[in-house]
C-alpha cells in the first residue's frame, strides 16, 4: 500500500525523469532565481535523487543518475540546482558545465551537500540544512514502512545516499563564543603538536622523519583537514590513514609520548627492506614512506586528477615532487638532449668523500643565502655548486649524439626546472665502496633562508666553465624558502643516533629526541651536522591550469 507521500513523490518523479536525457533540456530550470517555490523544488530533488525512501525511487535513481557527459555514476554524482544536468565531480565534467551555462550551484547526490562553484567549496544555509534533514528523516521513515529487513542498512549502501552526521554548535559551545569573540593567539608557550615518540628498539630513524613531516605546514593542514580519502581494500593496511591518525594524535595537546607501533607495523609490512629491529637509515626511511604515501594516496581526488599518467598530483607529489633537468651538451656539434625527472629530494656530494669535490676559490668570501664563507668551512650553496655544475663525462662514456648519428664526448648538467614546496636536501655522510664503509662528519653552513633561483635552468646562462655568478639579491620571491627542520646523526656508522630540530612556530626551535623534546636555540641549529635539511617556499604561486598543463608534461 503506498502512502500518501509515496504517491507523492513517485508523481514528481515521473514529471523530472520524462525530461529527455541527455542533451540537457531547454525547459524552465529547477530552480529559477527569485523563484517563489524553490522550497517545494529543492524538496523534490532530494526526494528523487538524494534521500530516495521508496524501491522505485531508487530504482529510478540507479536508472537516470548518471553523468551526462561519460555516462558513469562513481565519480561523485552532482546535480545542477539551475537544470537537469548530472555530471562527475571527481572527473570535473559538473565544473564545465558551471562554467559554460554560468549555473553555479549543484547538489552532492551522495550527501546531499550544496556546492558552490563561485566559492568553490561546499555551503552552507540554514534553510537548506533543514529540508535535507526533514527528507532524509522522512526516506528513512518510508524504509522502514516499505522493508521487513533493517532498513538503515538498505540506506547505507553507497549510491542510495549515506546518513552523514553534520556538526551542530551545542548550547554550551554557543556559549563559550559569546564569551571567547576574539581569536585566540598563539602564546609563546604554545605547545600543541610538540609530542614526543617512544623509540621502540632502534627507531630513532623513523621518529625524527615522523616529527620532520608532522610539522611539515602543508601536510600537517592536509591530514588535519580530513581530506583523505581511502579507497582501499583494507584500510587497515592504509599508510595515509595510519597518517591521518598520527596528525590527530600529535595534535591532540596530549604531552605524554605518542607509541607509533602501527605507524612501524605498516612500514614493515610496505616496506620490507626496513623490516626488523637493526638500525637503519633515516633518508632511506623518508624516501620509502613518501613512495608508500603517494601510491595510497592515489584513490584520494587529487591524485586521480591528473591527465599525464608519468605524473600524480597527489598531496605527496604537490609537496615533494621537483622537476631535475638534465643538459647533455655533444663535444662535436654542441647538441643538446634534454630530459627532466621527478625528484623528491637531493643528495649531495660532501668534501672528503671518494668523488671529487669542487671547493670555492680560497680566499674568497659569499655573502649568498646569507651565508658568511669562512675559508675552510663548505656550505651548502658550495654543494649545491657543484651539484649544478657541467661535468665531462669522459671518452669511456660516450653518449650516441642524436644530431651526428654517431658515439661522442659530452657534457651533463644539472638543474632545477620546477621547484618543490618542500626541498628536501640529503648530505652523503654515509660512504660505501669498494674499499672502505665510513661516515664522513664534515661539517657543512647551512642558512635560515635559501635562494634557489642560481640553480634553477632558467639561470643556467649565468654559469660559464662552471663559475657560477651568484647574484646577492635575485629579488625573484617564489625561489625562496626557509629552513623548518633538520635531521642530525650522531656516532659512527656501526652505532649511531637520529635526533631532529623542528621550528614550531615563528623563530621557536624544539630538539626532538624521541620521546624528550628540549627547546632549542636557532645557534644550536646552524652548529648541527646536519643530515638531511627541509626547507619550505616562502611563497606559494598559484599556477593556471595552463601552466600547470605545462609543467607536468615534462614528467
Amino acid at each position: 500500500m503506498r502512502t500518501r507521500r509515496g504517491v507523492a513523490v513517485a508523481a514528481a518523479e515521473t514529471r523530472f525523469l520524462s525530461l529527455p536525457f541527455p542533451p540537457i533540456p531547454r525547459g524552465p530550470p529547477i530552480l529559477p532565481r527569485g523563484a517563489a517555490n524553490w522550497r517545494q523544488e529543492l524538496r523534490v530533488i532530494y526526494q528523487c535523487f538524494v534521500w530516495c525512501g521508496t524501491p522505485e525511487t531508487r530504482k529510478s535513481k540507479a536508472k537516470s543518475c548518471i553523468c551526462h557527459v561519460c555516462g558513469t555514476h562513481l565519480n561523485r554524482l552532482h546535480s545542477c540546482l539551475s537544470c537537469v544536468f548530472f555530471g562527475c565531480f571527481t572527473e570535473k565534467h559538473i565544473h564545465e558545465h558551471a562554467e559554460t551555462k554560468q549555473h553555479n550551484l549543484a547538489v552532492d547526490l551522495y550527501y546531499g551537500g550544496i556546492y558552490c562553484f563561485m566559492c568553490k567549496d561546499y555551503v552552507y544555509d540554514r534553510d537548506i540544512e533543514q529540508i535535507a534533514k526533514e527528507e532524509q528523516g522522512e526516506a528513512l521513515k518510508l524504509q522502514a514502512s516499505t522493508s521487513t529487513e533493517v532498513s538503515h542498512q538498505q540506506y547505507s549502501v553507497p549510491g542510495l545516499g549515506e546518513k552523514y552526521p553534520t556538526w551542530e554548535t551545542t548550547k554550551p559551545e554557543l556559549e563559550l563564543l559569546g564569551h571567547n569573540p576574539r581569536r585566540r593567539r598563539i602564546a609563546s608557550s604554545f605547545t600543541i603538536g610538540l609530542r614526543g615518540l617512544i623509540n621502540l628498539g632502534n627507531t630513532c630513524f623513523m621518529n625524527c622523519i615522523v616529527q620532520a613531516l608532522t610539522h611539515t605546514p602543508i601536510l600537517r593542514d592536509f591530514f588535519l583537514s580530513d581530506r583523505h580519502r581511502c579507497e582501499m581494500p583494507s584500510p587497515e593496511l592504509c599508510l595515509v590513514c595510519e597518517m591521518s591518525s598520527l596528525f590527530r594524535e600529535l595534535y591532540s595537546g596530549n604531552p605524554s609520548p605518542h607509541v607509533p607501533y602501527k605507524l612501524l607495523h605498516l612500514v614493515w609490512i610496505h616496506a620490507r627492506h626496513l623490516a626488523g629491529y637493526r638500525q637503519q637509515d633515516a633518508h632511506e626511511f623518508l624516501i620509502a614512506a613518501l613512495d608508500v604515501l603517494h601510491r595510497h594516496c592515489k584513490g584520494d581526488d587529487a591524485g586521480k586528477a591528473a591527465s599525464n599518467p608519468n605524473h600524480c598530483n597527489c598531496i605527496i607529489d604537490q609537496i615533494f615532487t621537483g622537476g631535475l633537468q638534465s643538459d647533455v651538451t655533444c663535444q662535436a656539434c654542441h647538441g643538446v638532449s634534454t630530459t627532466i625527472d621527478p625528484c623528491w629530494d637531493i643528495s649531495l656530494d660532501l668534501p672528503g668523500s671518494c668523488t671529487s669535490f669542487w671547493p670555492m676559490s680560497p680566499g674568497r668570501e659569499s655573502s649568498v643565502n646569507g651565508e658568511s664563507h669562512i675559508p675552510g668551512i663548505t656550505t651548502l650553496t658550495d654543494c649545491l655548486r657543484r651539484f649544478t655544475r657541467p661535468e665531462h663525462l669522459g671518452s669511456s662514456a660516450k653518449i650516441k649524439c642524436g644530431s651526428c648519428q654517431s658515439y661522442q664526448e659530452s657534457t651533463k648538467q644539472l638543474t632545477m626546472n620546477k621547484l618543490p614546496v618542500v626541498a628536501c636536501f640529503h648530505f652523503k655522510r654515509f660512504e660505501h665502496s669498494a674499499k672502505q664503509r665510513r661516515k664522513i662528519t664534515t661539517y657543512i653552513s647551512f642558512p635560515l633562508e635559501l635562494d634557489m633561483t642560481p640553480f634553477m635552468a632558467s639561470s643556467k646562462e649565468s654559469r660559464m666553465n662552471g663559475q657560477l655568478q651568484l647574484p646577492t639579491n635575485s629579488g625573484n620571491d617564489e625561489n625562496k624558502y626557509s629552513l623548518f627542520a633538520v635531521v642530525n646523526h650522531q656516532g659512527t656508522l656501526e652505532s649511531g643516533h637520529y635526533t631532529s630540530f623542528i621550528r614550531h612556530h615563528k623563530d621557536q626551535w624544539f630538539k626532538c629526541d624521541d620521546a624528550v623534546i628540549t627547546k632549542a636555540s636557532i645557534k644550536d641549529v646552524l652548529d648541527s651536522e646536519g643530515y638531511l635539511l627541509f626547507y619550505h617556499k616562502q611563497v606559494l604561486e598559484h599556477e593556471s591550469e595552463k601552466v600547470k598543463e605545462v609543467n607536468t608534461q615534462a614528467y
